[in-house]
């Protein structure tokens, strides 16, 4: 597993529950090291391991923790660059549902190892959506649940989100887009500010 992935996990911990359900996650685990490196790769099953004790550590189903870790790469304060990236799809939710397609193309351009699960959009209706995720691991599904939710919110959107599940690997995701201006989005500008 990319260390990309481990590390955000690891990220999500700390900034989401504090240092203390990191350090118990990495001891239940007894990790030989203090925090993941990005750049690195890492065996599939600690990155399993490390999320089997941040389930038992949060009290809170696999499903829940990744769709919080999804939630958390957008939203959380530390994370804005991906916030960014995400924003740059277009002007509203649907454009950057419409985004999602190329999701793994462009992400590759900025880490060329990072291996994300093949996402396909189909628009069935002015409102109805659904997502596919050809992935080699499950769980990337749940995770793009959270990212989901929390671009809507981002947006402004009002959503309706339904993890429909998974058959030969592929997972689905049900998307009603109730309103596309239900509520003020987050600000966003299309240059950063210097600070």
């Amino acid at each position: 597993m990319h260390g990309l992935i481990n590390r955000s996990i690891q990220c999500f911990l700390r900034d989401t529950y504090g240092e203390a359900a990191w350090s118990d996650v990495a001891l239940a685990v007894d990790l030989p090291f203090a925090e993941f490196e990005a750049m690195l790769a890492y065996d599939d099953a600690l990155t399993w391991q490390v999320l089997d004790a941040a389930c038992l550590r949060l009290d809170k189903p696999l499903n829940m923790v990744l769709e919080d870790i999804g939630t958390y790469l957008v939203s959380h304060p530390n994370n804005e660059g991906l916030r960014r990236l995400l924003r740059f799809a277009g002007v509203c939710y649907e454009d950057f549902l419409h985004s999602l397609d190329d999701l793994p193309d462009r992400t590759r351009l900025a880490v060329s190892d990072l291996d994300l699960p093949v996402v396909e959009l189909r628009q069935h209706s002015a409102e109805r959506f659904s997502v596919t995720c050809h992935s080699r691991l499950p769980g990337f599904g749940h995770v793009l649940v959270g990212v989901l939710r929390a671009m809507a919110d981002d947006y402004g959107a009002l959503v309706l989100l339904d993890y429909a599940g998974m058959v030969q690997g592929i997972e689905k995701i049900e998307i009603s887009l109730v309103e596309t201006a239900f509520a003020e989005g987050r600000s966003f500008d299309l240059g950063a500010r210097a600070g």
